[in-house]
């Protein structure tokens, strides 16, 4: 048995001054006739009224020692038990800049992206991941956690406009790279997702993915475009004008940075495609470790809080049936 909460307990020392004050205020009592002895009450039968006369004061502190418990929330464990787990560092690198408003993948390619991001996230829940977003510049959106509720949360407010429109491959790479280098995980990766060319930036992507390498990171790149045209929304006076654009994606640093870090290039040319190479890169991203963690935590706090009502309810009871008593 464990307690989710044990700091709640520190309530029951309230039950100290409420026992001392009861005690204090009963030897206070005194009778308005005096006699000489008792001699001759003793002998005389004590009635229900008397045999009853601590009980509500005992039912209200056990009532309340009982609600305290279920404060705390006790909970039973069935066992301890070892089992491997699979853990690394992930940093997810997204292009959001406006090219990938494009509709060749549905809705459009950052959405997909967004979505199917986020399913491959909830499906690793021991690792550590973080989020890199870039555009004309790069910014880190999302740090290294386990707390993948709150990186799933950021991934649904990304948009593309957040940041200066262009495409800043080797920026990306480069801050997602120093996301990850200093941690101490036996694997390290970068999943680059981009739908065009290096056209912004300080930093040239292979001089970024030379920089990874140097730190032991793989890195997955993904192209995400059809092949040949794809549907553009084009905001004009007159509302939303769509347009079939050419389908740009530089490839050949993409693969030369995938080769020269021991990872893999991929090009996404659809919804299902995409979600196919987030599986593969899921199947070849596996690390064991061996921990130690309980096989099941079951909630207990209900039949204390049963008992809590019992005793109130006796309470009633018992103060209702002193009152009708005789003295």
């Amino acid at each position: 048995m464990i307690l989710a909460h044990p700091y709640y307990l520190l309530l029951l020392i309230l039950l100290l001054p409420a026992i001392g004050w009861y005690i204090w205020k009963r030897r206070q009592r005194f009778a308005t006739l005096q006699v000489s002895n008792t001699f001759a009450v003793k002998s005389q039968p004590r009635s229900w009224r008397t045999y009853l006369e601590h009980v509500p004061f005992a039912l209200e502190c056990i009532a309340f020692a009982l609600i305290v418990l279920v404060l705390a929330r006790p909970q039973s464990v069935d066992s301890w038990q070892n089992s491997s787990t699979e853990g690394i560092d992930i940093v997810v690198t997204l292009d959001i800049s406006t090219s990938m408003l494009a509709e060749d993948l549905q809705p459009n390619r950052l959405e997909a992206a967004k979505s199917i991001a986020s399913s491959f996230i909830a499906g690793r829940p021991t690792d550590n991941i973080g989020l890199v977003v870039f555009a004309g510049e790069s910014f880190t959106q999302c740090p290294l956690t386990t707390d993948h509720a709150v990186l799933v949360n950021l991934f649904g407010s990304i948009q593309s406009g957040m940041i200066e429109d262009g495409t800043a491959i080797g920026l990306g790479l480069a801050n997602a790279v120093a996301r990850i280098k200093d941690s101490e995980a036996k694997s390290k990766v970068v999943i680059l997702l981009t739908d065009g060319s290096n056209n912004r930036g300080d930093i040239d992507p292979i001089t970024a993915g030379e920089l990874a390498k140097s730190f032991g990171i793989r890195v997955y790149t993904i192209g995400v475009g059809t092949k040949g045209k794809a549907r553009y929304p084009f905001q004009t006076a007159n509302g939303v004008v769509y347009q079939n654009i050419d389908v740009d994606i530089d490839e050949e640093p993409l693969k030369q940075i995938a080769s020269m870090t021991g990872g893999v290039y991929f090009r996404a040319t659809d919804n299902a495609k995409l979600k196919s190479i987030y599986q593969e890169i899921d199947q070849l991203e596996k690390t064991k470790m061996n921990v130690q963690q309980y096989s099941k935590r079951n909630e207990e706090y209900r039949r204390y809080g049963m008992l809590a009502l019992l005793a109130l309810l006796m309470l009633l009871v018992v103060r209702n049936l002193t009152r009708s008593l005789p003295d």
